[in-house]
């Protein structure tokens, strides 16, 4: 799909004179924009990378409905194949900036699908495998990354979840997996979240919630918690399973506050104060 590729000084400033209205959409080369745009999604250059083509893409596809279906259609199967996963196997390359900003991609494309439904069951049900597998498969979840600016692949797949659950094509049996998945990426001993990576994590499982997955499923996710730092403790040396310990916590307290005096999460609410308890 990509060819004739902008370098990446010509791309911002083609961006840039469309932002500012210097050039009309009707007057470039739309192709090789948007191919441009996918070769450079992952540019360490963050003004590029931010300020240029994620927020054009979010102006193109939400805002303004620049892009037919046909054209977010290949999109979405071209982040699916060839971006989602790039570099995966990588520690803490620069690849993690691809994959973060595909799945933000990916989400926008779903926010236009639920309001025009163009996309098929078959690729609804394709981009869920493949998320849920994306999920699993990532180890780097760096929030703020000094000259290079914002991966946070764990709060931008979060973003992708929440388009994906609210979509009513979606098979609700993934929720499981889907919760369960997210719910690991927090048992990570390496990094520690200190961007606000709790609360976008949990705006998929409350919508998962809302939506009919089983308070019962995370209320036992919640009751292992215990357990399961236990278990790391003799695993990890000190530093890695206090990491750990650190993350659950504050994921623990983002849902008691987010459960707090909502009746409908009562029992919810209670296993977190008392797993909260045992961690203390």
């Amino acid at each position: 799909m990509i060819q004739n590729i902008l370098m990446a000084g010509d791309l911002k400033d083609k961006l840039s004179a469309i932002k500012q209205g210097q050039t009309a959409w009707e007057q470039v080369n739309q192709e090789q924009l948007l191919q441009s745009m996918l070769a450079h999604i992952g540019s360490t250059d963050s003004e590029l990378r931010d300020t240029y083509i994620y927020s054009s893409f979010y102006e193109w596809i939400l805002e303004k409905n620049l892009l037919d279906h046909r054209c977010l259609t290949k999109l979405w199967h071209y982040c699916l194949d060839h971006l989602l996963l790039n570099g995966i196997e990588e520690e803490e390359s620069d690849g993690v900036f691809t994959r973060s900003f595909t799945t933000l991609l990916v989400a926008l494309i779903l926010a236009r699908d639920l309001k025009d439904n163009f996309l098929s069951q078959d690729s609804i049900e394709e981009g869920q495998t493949k998320l849920l597998n994306y999920v699993k498969a990532e180890m780097d979840v760096r929030g703020f990354v000094p000259g290079k600016g914002w991966a946070h692949s764990v709060a931008h797949v979060s973003d992708a979840m929440d388009e994906l659950v609210k979509n009513p094509k979606i098979k609700k049996t993934a929720y499981d997996d889907m919760l369960h998945a997210l719910w690991s990426m927090y048992l990570q001993p390496h990094y520690i979240f200190i961007h606000d990576e709790d609360e976008r994590l949990l705006v998929p499982i409350f919508a998962m919630l809302e939506r009919g997955l089983a308070q019962n499923e995370v209320v036992q996710l919640i009751q292992q918690m215990p357990a399961t730092l236990s278990t790391l403790k003799d695993q990890l040396d000190e530093a890695n399973f206090y990491i750990v310990r650190f993350n659950c916590k504050t994921l623990l307290k983002s849902f008691f506050i987010q459960t707090n005096h909502q009746a409908q999460y009562a029992s919810l609410h209670q296993s977190i104060v008392t797993c909260l308890n045992e961690i203390n």
